[in-house]
């Protein structure tokens, strides 16, 4: 899943009126140009017909007739445009003042360069996957660039090690490989800070990431579910959190828990599995006490389909704000 098509419509139309706007802006100049050198627009209209007359003439003569001809009417279409050039200059605008100016020169406003995606489109792919997936500010902080194991010690620093190098085998494996992680351990000790490293490295390349609290996600479920939301609106939402190349929820646990979450939780990670969608939780819940807080079923889903990956350690969040 990358862009709805309403997205990609959306873009779409965006290259479009960008190349009307430079369309629009490049005839203005040709109006103030004609208007100030009319020698130019004189040239400018002699210019087809000496192209007219060079085909007639390759047409209706000998080959070598056409060939001199051909010749003579080049030699004269060229010193038109460098006239042309010339007055411009003269008069005070730059040679290239006439030329279709582009947002992106690259693609000349298509979004495609020999059918490939221009990095222009893909930089607005990027922005919309960011705007809608609730991680803009957060990768800020929390990226691979940033990851450091300065916090832990002994054991700690091993598990670290290990939860960081499946991390990016999981990223470098995303598109090839159906997997889902499990992080728990005690607070602060960096499993929101590899699930949101792990999402920005797919985000930056193009794919769907949605990422939710487990609070905000189950309270915004309940004001679909018992709220006055259209049910198109909900069932919109419900294809988005099904779909999605990645899910990520954090901080499972820390939500009131009842039967309405319970079933929600179940529905989620079970759509998704059965759709290979990959969705990782973090969570100071290990699987016993998940065991003990959720259902089941819930518990089968986890131990069965899920990387399950500890990090120990103190809190980081208060080690950094004693060190600072």
């Amino acid at each position: 899943m990358g862009l709805t098509k309403e997205q990609y419509d959306r873009i779409m139309q965006e290259y479009a009126a960008a190349r009307d706007k430079n369309l629009h802006e490049q005839t203005k100049r040709r109006h103030l140009v004609y208007a100030k050198i009319p020698e130019y627009q004189k040239l400018d209209k002699e210019i087809p017909s000496l192209g007219v007359e060079s085909l007639r003439a390759a047409i209706g003569s000998s080959p070598e007739e056409g060939r001199a001809r051909m010749q003579a009417l080049r030699k004269a279409i060229d010193e038109r445009v460098a006239r042309k050039r010339q007055l411009l200059r003269e008069n005070g605008f730059p040679e290239d003042y006439l030329e279709l100016h582009y947002d992106c020169p690259d693609c000349r406003d298509t979004g495609y360069i020999d059918g490939q995606k221009c990095h222009c489109l893909k930089a607005r792919e990027v922005k919309i996957l960011y705007d809608q997936s609730n991680l803009k500010k957060l990768t800020e902080s929390n990226n691979f660039s940033l990851m450091t194991d300065a916090y832990y010690e002994g054991e700690d620093r091993q598990l670290f090690h290990k939860a960081a190098a499946l991390a990016r085998s999981f990223v470098q494996n995303f598109d090839r490989h159906y997997e889902n992680l499990y992080f728990y351990g005690t607070v602060g000790t960096g499993k929101s800070f590899l699930s949101i490293c792990i999402a920005k490295e797919l985000l930056d390349t193009g794919h769907a990431v949605l990422y939710f609290s487990a609070a905000g996600l189950f309270e915004l479920l309940s004001s679909y579910v018992f709220g006055k939301k259209p049910r198109e609106d909900y069932a919109a939402f419900l294809d988005a959190l099904y779909t999605a190349d990645l899910l990520i929820i954090d901080d499972l646990g820390t939500e009131l828990t009842n039967g309405f979450v319970k079933t929600q939780l179940f529905e989620c990670i079970n759509e998704r599995h059965l759709g290979s969608r990959s969705t990782i939780i973090s969570t100071n819940l290990s699987l016993r006490e998940l065991q003990g807080v959720y259902s089941d079923r819930i518990f089968s889903r986890i131990t069965s389909n899920y990387t399950v990956c500890k990090l120990t350690g103190p809190d980081i969040r208060v080690l950094k704000k004693v060190r600072k």
